[in-house]
């Protein structure tokens, strides 16, 4: 997230944000429910520091930023449920996984981006119709940025995983 979120001191260019990511794999990979609300702060710090360093404008920073808490709480609770619930380490499992992440990516999209264009002020005939006709333009590269970033995560999860399992008892690092 350090990396790819907006335009500060770490950012890599030509890379898309990987937060909503951070939010799905924290939730699946990492047991405290207190994650969510740390990596809430670090998204909010980086955005705050961004801003305060003239890098990005404030054009983001809106009375919808705390729509952003919801939807990142809806991707957390995606990767929650799908570690706790669905999942199964095998590839008969990925059709469950993307039907999840179709899901939690449609409730954050909606949250997210229905949340800023409806209360940042920036759209002052905001309607229904407004939003939905932005939608296909917006919501496939959200969807596939989430779900390339899911599947690396999960990879390197999984490798992680089976290299601790090979690594004989008793073996320093």
């Amino acid at each position: 997230m350090i990396c790819t979120r907006g335009q500060h001191f770490a950012s890599v260019d030509a890379l898309p944000s990987a937060s909503w990511a951070v939010f799905f794999l924290a939730g699946a990979l990492l047991r405290p429910m207190w994650t969510l609300p740390l990596f809430f702060v670090l998204s909010s710090a980086l955005d705050l520091g961004s801003l305060a360093a003239g890098t990005i404008s404030d054009w983001c920073v809106s009375p919808a930023y705390w729509a952003l808490a919801l939807a990142n709480a809806a991707l957390w609770l995606g990767g929650h449920v799908y570690a706790r619930r669905l999942h199964e380490a095998r590839w008969r499992a990925v059709p469950r996984l993307a039907g999840v992440l179709v899901l939690t990516a449609s409730v954050a999209y909606l949250l997210s981006k229905g949340g800023f264009y409806f209360f940042s002020g920036h759209y002052p005939g905001a309607d229904l119709a407004g939003f939905l006709a932005r939608v296909p333009h917006y919501y496939p590269r959200a969807l596939g940025t989430l779900a390339g970033y899911v599947a690396v995560g999960l990879a390197l999860a999984v490798a992680a995983r089976r290299l601790a399992a090979r690594r004989p008892q008793g073996a320093l690092a």
